[in-house]
């Protein structure tokens, strides 16, 4: 398998991914043999007939000359996303781990700008920038000038208030506790997926089930865009704290806790939302590429 495209599995509180190492010329000339990138994501992303994984991240080289690294994100059906909070902090332990990154903070490009990251003693801080609250930054359909905080959707057999904030992706964050239903009577499935493809939301959305448990902490399920239910999401856990902040249901620096571990978020002073957690690698492999 001397032609084989080689890759590291890893995850993020179990958001899990296939790396592939496009610093490396030998695996990114076995990549540009690859000629259709969605079909390759959605196979390599079988949990039955091959690896199986949440999506696929490709680390490369950055493209601007300040910068350290860049990422891009392939997810299980196929599409790409903008950003990733797990997968960004496995991208940040995979440069590290191989040495293609000297220090201990640095730049990562990604589909939604760049972002800083400091490792400290194995759990990562990324600086997630501006949340977008705006209509048409999510983007959502209406007054693009307008925000939706609290507002109610309808679904097919019952109605949704949500708060919708984008992390450089989007997010419809749904509060149980107004539902008056507890997180594990929700159906995330059947629910999620018709929030996701909602008309109000014209590419779609991600989906968080939020369980405030106090002023600092809260329990959260989430529905991935184009993946399905997670256990974990690392822009959704910062959009949730930035809606529950908007709902004055919390602080500003608030425990995550999701099925896959616990995330800090906090949306500071300075408008920036920080998300501090940890990544690991799994294993590592080879691919045959016909």
């Amino acid at each position: 398998m001397s032609d084989a495209l080689k890759f590291v599995k890893m995850h993020g509180l179990g958001n899990d991914y296939v790396v592939i190492d496009l610093f490396d010329a030998a695996t990114k000339k076995a990549f540009g043999r690859i000629k259709d990138l969605k079909s390759f994501a959605v196979r390599v992303c079988d949990r039955h007939f091959f690896i199986g994984a949440d999506g696929i991240l490709l680390a490369m080289p950055a493209e601007g000359k300040l910068n350290d690294a860049r990422m891009r994100i392939m997810n299980a059906d196929g599409s790409e996303a903008e950003m990733c909070g797990n997968g960004i902090r496995c991208i940040a332990k995979f440069v590290l781990d191989r040495g293609y990154v000297g220090k201990k903070e640095f730049l990562v490009e990604t589909g939604s700008g760049v972002k800083r990251i400091r490792e400290s003693d194995g759990l990562f801080r990324v600086d997630m920038g501006l949340p977008k609250l705006l209509r048409s930054e999510i983007p959502m359909t209406g007054n693009g000038s307008s925000r939706a905080v609290n507002e109610p959707i309808q679904l097919k057999y019952r109605k949704l208030s949500i708060t919708a904030v984008s992390m450089g992706n989007p997010h419809a964050v749904v509060f149980v506790n107004e539902a008056k239903i507890g997180l594990d009577e929700f159906d995330i499935e059947e629910m999620g997926k018709e929030v996701e493809y909602h008309p109000s939301f014209p590419k779609r959305t991600n989906v968080e089930f939020v369980d405030v448990l106090s002023g600092d902490e809260i329990e959260l399920r989430v529905w991935e865009r184009g993946v399905g239910e997670t256990l974990a999401c690392g822009t959704g856990s910062c959009a949730s704290v930035v809606a529950c902040v908007l709902n004055e249901k919390t602080g500003n620096k608030v425990k995550v806790h999701l099925k896959g571990g616990d995330l800090l978020v906090e949306w500071a002073k300075d408008g920036r939302v920080y998300m501090t957690g940890p990544a690991s690698t799994v294993f590592t492999g080879a691919i045959s590429i016909p």
